[in-house]
């Protein structure tokens, strides 16, 4: 048989999924398991996603523009200038998901070697990112004691190579739901000039803030525009997880540039989900702000039941709908694969995912899961019975005083 390269070996596994397979055996069991490793919205899709789709007036579903079509791109454009961050058409690119938008823009900044500095725990797609392109991720520690705040920029400063390309950034942050401050992201862009790197920011939760101010763009930061890309995604904000329909906006125009090109080589991104989302942009206000208010009662559940188990740890929560948790277990990837082989309280189980593959350190996370609290406060209140029970029966737990 033919061997793989290295690049296939080095791929992880997404810790998202890996445990996919479990879950599909529990439910042929007849077990009813609840969905807390992912970050798929339960909230209903708009209706003028619907709307559009249903009145595409299309007769033959033809390719897009490789940078999208233009009416994606103007109304895009239009939604990110209403909101403080002035773009133009021209500075937006549309892609077949925010992961895509990702791809793309690490590919745009880092030959094979190179490395990005990474906040950890990460987004696991970053791990992955990196090793799709022969990069190095040097991550940047923080501490679920701290509430996963950002370092200062010194930490940054200290671990920066001659190969070093990017600092990547996701506000709020998945898996945290950490928020960074405009102080912060200002700091971060002073190491950028200093050392002549990208920021890559990853704002899909920009929506999913709690904390009263605006979430700021590292696009509204003075002095860096040839130096920050922004990536979005309809996913979350839209509850469109399915429609695949991301943004990769710089103002950078050789970067734009070879985006493009990458663009082009994937050929276009989906046409009928691209009009589907042009009319996704006359959703009302109204929606976002429900929305913002059933997570905010979801976040509330989490961390107060959470909280209320003996020997584990949950910290403040200000963005996105994710909770990164230390449980009393002795190995979270283990825990995490028990509960779906093993346990069931009232014919239940919870899928959870294991923090391990969020972070590079080897070892980190060993006893730390992520939440994504994405089912209504009922399903929510049964999965965290379930979890407590299930920490009570665990062989594994730690005893904790």
């Amino acid at each position: 048989m033919p061997s793989l390269s290295q690049r296939a070996g080095h791929m992880p596994s997404s810790p998202i999924r890996k445990l996919a397979p479990y879950a599909d055996a529990a439910k042929a069991r007849g077990i009813d398991v609840l969905h807390l490793n992912i970050g798929q919205p339960d909230v209903p899709s708009p209706d003028a996603f619907w709307d559009a789709i249903a009145h595409h007036g299309l007769k033959t579903l033809e390719y897009s523009p490789s940078n999208g079509i233009p009416a994606l791109r103007n109304r895009a454009a239009h939604s990110y200038t209403e909101r403080g961050i002035a773009v133009t058409p021209d500075q937006v690119l549309v892609t077949s998901s925010g992961s895509e938008a990702l791809a793309f823009a690490i590919g745009c900044v880092c030959d094979e070697g190179d490395e990005v500095i990474v906040p950890e725990p990460m987004y696991a797609n970053y791990i992955g990112f990196g090793a799709y392109f022969g990069a190095k991720v040097v991550p940047i520690a923080t501490h679920i004691e701290t509430g996963f705040a950002l370092p200062p920029a010194a930490a940054f400063d200290e671990v920066v190579t001659s190969r070093t390309r990017a600092i990547i950034i996701c506000n709020p942050n998945n898996p945290t739901g950490t928020v960074y401050s405009r102080a912060q992201l200002e700091a971060l862009g002073e190491v950028a000039k200093k050392h002549d790197l990208t920021i890559i920011a990853d704002e899909v939760y920009r929506d999913f803030n709690y904390t009263g101010h605006p979430v700021p763009s590292v696009l509204q930061l003075p002095g860096l525009d040839d130096r920050v890309v922004m990536t979005d995604s309809v996913s979350k904000r839209y509850s469109l997880c399915g429609a695949r329909i991301g943004f990769l906006v710089t103002r950078n125009t050789e970067l734009m540039g070879a985006a493009l090109r990458f663009a082009q080589a994937r050929l276009s991104p989906p046409t009928l989900d691209s009009l589907g989302v042009v009319g996704a942009f006359d959703t009302p206000e109204t929606y976002f702000e429900s929305m913002r208010e059933e997570y905010m009662a979801r976040r509330d559940v989490v961390v107060s039941l959470i909280r209320s188990i003996p020997g584990a740890m949950c910290p403040e929560i200000h963005g996105a709908f994710y909770a990164t948790v230390r449980l009393p277990v002795d190995d979270g990837d283990r825990f995490c694969q028990w509960l779906l082989e093993s346990f069931t309280l009232e014919n239940r189980t919870v899928m959870l995912a294991p923090a391990s593959g969020f972070y590079v350190t080897p070892g980190a996370g060993h006893n730390e899961v992520r939440i994504a609290y994405v089912l209504n406060t009922e399903r929510l209140n049964q999965a965290m019975d379930v979890l407590e029970a299930a920490l009570e029966a665990y062989p594994g737990r730690l005893v904790t005083r």
